[in-house]
Order: structure tokens, then sequence, then C-alpha cells
């Protein structure tokens, strides 16, 4: 037997642990008045990597390491139109030997509950073999530090 959808909800800032304010561009808006959908996915990326690099824990440029995206999802609760600021929370959920599921829930400027919240999974692999390699230490330093 199916189990019942649990219907997503908004959450608060307090789930999340870091945040990265994001502007919105005057391209993100579609045909009809608001931020298209793909936009959110690339707010996404932005805010995990952004992070990570500050952190110390990717190096995009030369790392042994590389994530790669092998899932992800999004649930919208309210629009956003440029030139609207958005705000992304970060958070991870679950931390395995080669993958991480990072949720991030994206906020209006100064608003309490977000407006749209997902996750994506990496899966962090070698850059010169793509087969999945063990969590480096740093990384799993910054990743603990999110949970």
């Amino acid at each position: 037997m199916k189990e019942p959808f649990a219907k997503p909800h908004p959450e608060g800032r307090a789930a999340y642990r870091a945040f990265r304010t994001i502007g919105t561009r005057w391209m993100d808006n579609d045909a009809y008045g608001h931020v298209n959908n793909v936009v959110y996915y690339s707010w996404f990326d932005t805010v995990v990597n952004a992070h990570l690099i500050e952190q110390g824990a990717l190096d995009i440029h030369s790392g042994e390491t590389i994530g790669l995206v092998i899932e992800t999802q999004c649930n919208y609760f309210a629009p956003v139109a440029f030139p609207q600021v958005v705000e992304g929370g970060l958070r991870v959920a679950r931390i395995g030997n080669s993958s991480v599921r990072y949720e991030v829930g994206l906020f209006l400027e100064g608003e309490p509950l977000t407006i749209a919240k997902g996750h994506f999974v990496h899966v962090y692999v070698d850059r010169a073999t793509r087969r999945p390699a063990l969590l480096p230490q740093r990384l799993q330093e910054v990743l603990a530090a999110l949970q």
C-alpha cells in the first residue's frame, strides 16, 4: 500500500545553518512576470558551491575530487520577481562515504519563511577517473558544521 503524500510546506530560517544573499536579474523573469523555475536550481548551485569554496572545501580548478549532481528537487511556495533579493539558506541532511544531500531554502530578503526549498545530492568523484571517491577531510569538516 502506498504511503500518503506529505504536502511540502515552508520552513523558517532556524532550519538552516549558513546563508548567502543573491540578487535577482532582469533576465531571470519569464513571460509570466516572475523568476523562472530553472533559475532556482542555479541558486541552489550558487549557495552550495560558493560556501564550499569560501570554506576551503572545494577547489573547482585543480581539486582532485569534484561533486556531480545525481538528484535534484524543488518545491515552490511563493513567486519571486526582479528586482527582489533572495537569501539562500543551506544545511546538510546526509553525509555518506562519497555522497552528500544538500538542502537549500530560499527566502525573500528579510522574510521568515521559505518561498521555495529543495535538495540535491552530490556524488564526489575523482576528477580524472570519474569514479566515486571518499570525501576529503576538509569537506567532511565543513559538511559536519552544516548538519
